[in-house]
């Protein structure tokens, strides 16, 4: 009977390979200066990601440490796919057998965009069939799809008749950091609050203040950044950890040895308000599950009472309703009208960073943006719309 381990014991270690970090659409210059940081080599923006050169620990880092990445894919090849019999060919030339058992399980995901093979189901399948027909030929046995927890996913991507072939080493979608306990209506995902907080260019030392708070995720991602929190630190399993060959102890190692890193800025105030009781008590849950007990304060205010000190340096990083999801019911024209006006009578010399998937409610604000970056929030296309709110002159005398 032939045997069911592969034969190739060196594993997806063995060589310098080729990655693509994806994220949202505008968030790529962003990843970039935190793939940079992560000092990973060859690193290149590109439409939706960034690709970068390394080993398989270059990899597990990024997946550790980059908070706007969705998805680390390793790319394993890439050829002209213009027939169906091309497709088959090219899938059938990669050694999967250096993830995968011949037991094991996996799946494939397909897009496709201006080529003839243009129907993804059937791109899918004709990809599983080489991926089994290639462990059968070779072991005898074959392994099984599995659409909801596979130990291996495989990702196609047909572009004008090219086709690459990636294997993803995160797993769940990087959004997925381990601490959200609570929802609540139309959540940010995780990395693109990350992303807006880290496009604020908030300092991590000022109060930052976020006066929708909703289930708290600018927040929390905010005091994960300025603690050198590694988002990924609280996952329980990452894509690669499934994978043959993979050296658990060095791993963790490295997750021990980032969270050794951590260390909070003394005296930082975050603090978040929302009108809705319910969202902000799914707030405070999150923030225990995220570790951040005491250094997050949430309470239930209306944006209309909100108040800060004056004298504050102060960032407000913020994602209003604008309409298509949260607020329908609601004068969204008046509420923004009436936040910028607080803005401007509240906040001299603050700096703002609001969210929002609607240009007439951006004009609202009356505030004179000094930067306007286009994003996407799930489908919903999006700006975040920057501004530094012009200092008030101090009341007099008299007027206190």
């Amino acid at each position: 009977m032939p045997s069911l381990v592969p034969t190739d014991p060196a594993g997806p270690r063995a060589a310098r390979e080729t990655f693509f970090a994806t994220c949202a659409p505008g968030l790529e210059p962003v990843l970039h200066e935190e793939l940079a940081g992560l000092r990973l080599a060859r690193i290149e923006r590109q439409v939706g990601g960034v690709r970068f050169e390394g080993g398989i620990e270059d990899a597990w880092r990024a997946n550790l440490n980059a908070r706007t990445a969705v998805r680390i894919l390793l790319r394993l090849a890439r050829f002209e796919a213009a027939s169906a019999d091309a497709l088959y060919a090219g899938a059938s030339a990669v050694d999967w057998g250096r993830f995968l058992r011949p037991d094991g399980t996996f799946r494939v995901d397909a897009h496709s965009n201006e080529s003839a093979l243009d129907h993804t189901l059937f791109v899918e399948q004709r990809v599983k069939d080489a991926v089994a027909d290639a462990f059968r030929a070779r072991h005898g046995a074959r392994p099984s799809v599995d659409l909801e927890d596979p130990e291996l996913s495989i990702h196609v991507h047909l572009f004008r008749d090219r086709c690459t072939l990636s294997v993803d080493t995160s797993g769940e979608s990087l959004h997925k950091r381990g601490w959200r306990r609570f929802q609540g209506r139309a959540p940010l995902a995780e990395t693109l609050a990350a992303g807006i907080v880290l496009l604020s260019e908030w300092d991590r030392r000022s109060p930052l203040l976020d006066p929708f708070c909703g289930s708290g995720t600018v927040l929390i991602e905010a005091a994960w950044i300025a603690g050198g929190v590694p988002p990924g630190h609280l996952r329980k399993r990452f894509g690669f950890e499934r994978w043959i060959g993979h050296d658990a102890a060095r791993w963790r190692a490295l997750v021990d040895a980032s969270r050794a890193g951590i260390d909070f800025p003394k005296k930082l105030v975050l603090e978040g308000s929302d009108s809705d009781p319910s969202a902000v008590a799914g707030a405070r849950d999150n923030l225990a599950a995220a570790g951040l007990d005491d250094r997050i304060r949430f309470e239930v205010r209306d944006a209309a009472d909100f108040a800060p000190k004056r004298g504050w340096n102060a960032w407000i990083v913020t994602n209003p309703p604008y309409g298509e999801r949260v607020g329908r019911e609601r004068d969204l024209e008046g509420l923004y009208q009436g936040f910028g006006r607080l803005l401007r009578e509240r906040c001299g010399g603050y700096a703002v960073a609001v969210l929002s998937g609607n240009p007439a409610l951006s004009k609202a604000l009356g505030l004179d943006l000094a930067r306007r970056t286009a994003l996407k929030n799930g489908s919903i296309d999006c700006e975040l719309l920057e501004a530094r709110v012009p200092s008030s002159p101090a009341p007099s005398p008299a007027s206190r």
